[in-house]
């Protein structure tokens, strides 16, 4: 082999051993570029290229991403789909980056689910920094796996859960994090089906008509960080278990069916370091077994804990309880249920012994709460001396609350949580 033929067959060798990446291309779109259309542009672009769209508004719909490549907006992109359907669509493919846009105006059916952007059996994407209004559904993830979804902010109008499509949703999608997302007034701020192994983590959840987060037949999830305020309901989670919530703010959840949580069917479950503050219903909690709950905070909500029946072996413990009309509300059994070492403000026992723990056991169900489960219209009585009276005499010999339902170990001063 001569010399010549040896670096030519070196440099073949090179090429075909180096990463599509460094062989990429940039292409870039505008109205004065050779490309003018995001979709033709993408179209057109070869694995590992990024298509950098310039300032402007782009009409366009049916964008379809089916190979690696990065799509990015510099600042001043709108895509506007005016209604048409579907805007971006990233298909049976892996290694896709879409970022900076601001997506308006998705259509809307009654037959099909419309996103502004929808991973269709996908992985390892990353979808990041956009902004969307007016969504029908807002990000799609549906069947894929590996992703990213931060940095978004989803802005609806929804005012019935009818007409009105998700912010955030998954289906049969696993190792998704979802991260420092910001979504407004659509039906379900961020809602899981049949998706395992997700973090949802700082993310804010404000205003929307049904649930802040929802789940539904999804395992081993992780819930960090959140914030949820004035939703129909702060997080719904029913029939899944072994998730992680933790740190997770719900506050100002009101109205005649709004909870802070609610637990349908769930087991195996860790609730802990949550904030529950002004909500109809802290937590509402039905046919749930070994959950734990602890280091949580209950201020001034309707009921703090709303167990409606079917709940076993479950452990609440360390938790604070602070100005709540009622504390607990509890049909049926008591399942092995254990109430221990938290702090409730209406505890008037004394510690002889200076421990810190009350030296009588506090019974956290009152009288009252059992009249207005039977008779809720009862509830304008709340605060009234006549229920003083009432609540006195049941404390003296109780005959309606449950008798073995008890804090033992009452804590003597709000627990402050590491």
């Amino acid at each position: 082999m001569t010399a010549k033929h040896f670096y030519l067959y070196s440099f073949i060798l090179l090429g075909l051993l180096l990463p599509n990446n460094l062989l990429a291309s940039v292409i870039e779109v505008c109205s004065s570029c050779k490309e003018t259309s995001i979709k033709e542009a993408v179209a057109n672009a070869k694995e590992g290229d990024t298509v950098l769209v310039k300032e402007g508004l782009y009409e366009e719909a049916g964008i379809v991403i089916d190979k690696p490549l990065t799509l990015k907006a510099e600042p001043g992109v709108v895509i506007d789909g005016k209604f048409q359907g579907e805007i971006i669509l990233i298909h049976k493919t892996e290694n896709v980056t879409l970022e900076g846009f601001e997506i308006r105006n998705v259509g809307s059916s009654y037959l099909t689910d419309h996103a502004a952007v929808r991973v269709r059996e996908s992985r390892d994407f990353v979808v990041k920094d956009l902004t969307i209004y007016e969504p029908f559904f807002g990000i799609y993830l549906e069947k894929s796996r590996k992703g990213t979804v931060i940095g978004n902010k989803v802005y609806g109008s929804s005012v019935n859960e009818f007409n009105s499509g998700n912010a955030i949703q998954l289906w049969h999608s696993h190792y998704i994090l979802i991260e420092n997302n910001e979504v407004y007034q659509v039906r379900d701020g961020i809602y899981f089906e049949f998706s395992n192994h997700c973090i949802i983590k700082n993310n804010i959840s404000q205003d929307n008509v049904r649930y802040g987060l929802h789940f539904m037949f999804s395992n081993n999830d992780e819930v960090d960080g959140n914030y949820f305020k004035n939703n129909g309901a702060g997080i719904a989670i029913m029939f899944s278990k072994e998730m992680n919530m933790h740190h997770n703010i719900m506050i100002d959840n009101w109205g005649a069916a709004s909870y802070g949580v609610l637990l349908k069917e769930v087991t195996d479950t860790n609730i802990k370091y949550n904030t529950f503050e002004r909500n109809t219903i802290g937590i509402n909690v039905e046919g749930c077994n070994r959950i734990i709950y602890e280091h949580n905070d209950f201020q001034s909500n309707g009921w703090a804990i709303r167990s409606r029946g079917a709940n076993y072996l479950n452990e609440f413990r360390r938790n604070n309880f602070m100005q709540n009309s009622f504390d607990l509300s509890y049909n049926g059994p008591l399942n092995r249920n254990i109430f221990e070492r938290n702090f409730w403000s209406e505890y008037n026992g004394y510690d002889l012994d200076k421990d810190g723990i009350g030296d009588v056991p506090y019974r956290p169900v009152k009288l009252f709460n059992h009249i207005v489960n039977r008779s809720p219209e009862a509830i304008i009585l709340l605060r009234s001396m006549f229920i003083d009276i009432v609540e006195f005499s049941e404390k003296v010999s109780p005959a309606f609350t449950p008798e073995g339902l008890l804090d033992e170990k009452p804590s003597m001063k709000r627990i402050i949580h590491d």
